[in-house]
Parts: structure tokens; sequence; C-alpha cells
């Protein structure tokens, strides 16, 4: 059995990335987390920074404007996971010069996990931001970076507790009303961030997911807004009111909000009404699918997620 690679996962402490810095520790990866001095006395992420430190997880100060302590960091790992929010997107171009400079690197993930931005149909906010992740795979490419990435599709935990309905922040999903984007029908997919996390590590050291956009489109995962909000009826046993709201009315709702609903209302468009995370196959040229590659994975499911709320 070779070694396991030595990961730096950079925004580790943020929402999707401690579920990859945990996965990672499970996994008996020497796992690397880049925190900044500020975060390490932050009350507020004390809990979490303990957690890491009992999963064994390296803690190393720095950030992504200290050039020389991040090409440090790197140096001492094979792989690089970026796990930076939306703010830090563009950013990632002083990751890649580390990871050029440092000249060490096997593997880098930059921060994705959503939709494939390199096929999506999506509006003004959300096409900007798609835009950004979309040049930086285009930068990592012109270095001859070798990558991996992540399209995890739709966080369970910001969807699934509120069936996605506007203005709702916390459970339950609705018991009366409910309202559809569009006609309901394309296909989105739902996962739990725990096994996001689990996907993600399983790549890194695997020769398949090299230079390929791994999916997770785990089958019992893939819902259209209609099936789903079936389900849910299914579980509580009672039929919604459903309000379905055409498209050129959502377009100018997007038009019409404040940051930051418009760029919630835009990316829900780009999925539930284009259907941008399953109206295309995976080509063997450019992706592979995660449940495929790693049938082990005992994955939870939506209907599983769903029975908590009932």
């Amino acid at each position: 059995m070779a070694e396991k690679s030595k990961i730096l996962i950079i925004g580790g402490t943020g929402y999707i990335g401690k579920y990859i810095v945990e996965a990672s520790a499970r996994a008996t990866h020497p796992t690397f987390a880049l925190v900044r001095e500020s975060t390490l006395s932050d009350p507020a992420k004390a809990k979490l920074i303990d957690n890491f430190k009992t999963l064994g997880v390296n803690l190393v100060p720095g950030d992504l404007y200290d050039h020389e302590k991040l090409v440090k960091a790197i140096k001492e790992v094979d792989v690089v996971i970026s796990a930076v929010g939306h703010l830090q997107l563009a950013d990632q171009t002083k990751i890649i010069a580390a990871i050029k400079e440092a000249g060490n690197v096997k593997r880098f993930f930059p921060s994705e996990f959503g939709n494939d931005v390199d096929r999506v149909h999506a509006v003004e906010p959300a096409k900007s931001a798609f835009g950004i992740k979309s040049q930086i795979r285009r930068s990592i490419e012109a270095e001859g970076i070798p990558y991996t990435y992540v399209s995890s599709n739709c966080f369970a935990a910001y969807f699934l507790p509120t069936l996605a309905q506007p203005g709702a922040f916390a459970p339950p999903p609705p018991r009366d009303n409910v309202i559809i984007l569009g006609d309901g029908n394309p296909k989105a997919i739902f996962n739990k961030e725990e096994d996001i996390g689990t996907y993600t590590i399983r790549a890194v050291d695997d020769p398949r997911t090299l230079n390929k956009v791994l999916y997770l489109r785990p089958p019992q995962n893939i819902y259209s807004f209609n099936e789903l909000v079936a389900l849910w009826e299914k579980k509580i046993g009672k039929t919604l009111q459903k309000t379905y709201v055409p498209e050129e009315k959502l377009l100018k709702d997007i038009a019409e909000s404040p940051i930051p609903i418009n760029v919630v209302l835009a990316i829900n468009h780009s999925v539930f009404v284009k259907g941008d995370q399953s109206n295309f196959e995976i080509g063997p040229s450019f992706g592979v699918e995660a449940s495929e590659l790693y049938p082990d994975v005992k994955y939870t499911t939506v209907e599983e997620y769903l029975q908590q709320f009932v």
C-alpha cells in the first residue's frame, strides 16, 4: 500500500472546509489546515479548532496573503485542497502562484463544491460567481498543475431543511404551502456535507480522478423539485398547496432583489429551472462519478436526510 498523501486544506474552518478536514483526518491522511492567527484566537471557532486537534490535524498559521508562509506550508504536503469562501475565490491565484513556486504538489483541488461551472446556464449575479471559478480552472490548466474539480451539487443542509423556500432559513420543511420554481421537473442533486468531504478525500490518491471533474451524483439523491415535494408529502401524510413561479417572474425577482437574495435566487434558477446539475451526460474525457468510483461509501440518501424533520 502506497503511503497516503499529505494534505493541506485552505479554508478548513469554513462551511464545507471543516468536513473535508475531518474526512482527511479520519482517512488517516497526514492532515494540515492553514489557519489565520485571528481564527486560532476566535472564541466562535474554539470548539472546531479543538476538534481538529483531537483528530490529530496539524494547524499551520498563515493565510493566502502571506506568500512565504503559504509556499512553506505547501512544500510540506503532496496535495492542496482549497475550500475558501465566495469572497476569496479570485484570490486563489495566490495559491496557484505558491504551488508553482513550491514545485512539489501532486494535485490541487480548487474551491468548487457546487455546479460544474463550465456547464451552467446562469444569469447574473450567479453567472459572475461561476465565472470566477471557471477562470481559476483555466489558470490551473495554463500552469500545468495537476487538478481535480469537485462538482458536489447542492449542499443538503442548505436546501433540504427548508425545501429551498424563499426567506426560510431553518427547518422544518413546509407543511402547508410550497413554492416551486419553474415547472419543477429539472433534476437536482442533494449531498450531505459529510459525504462531500468523504468523496473528496477518496479522490486525492486516485489516478482515475486526475485532471478530471469528480461529479457527486449518487443515484438515490437525484430528484426533481416535484419529486422532492412528493417524497416530503408522503413522509408527512399530507398534500401541500403548490405555487409555481414561472421563469419570467423569477428572472424579474432576481433583477429587483438586493444582495445576497439575488445571488441565492440566481443559483436556484440555474439548479431548479435550467437543471444545470443534471442536463448533461458525464463524458469520460472530462469527468467521473463518485458513487460509481467508490461504491463502498455509504452515503446519506435524501429520504434518510428528510426523515429527521418528520
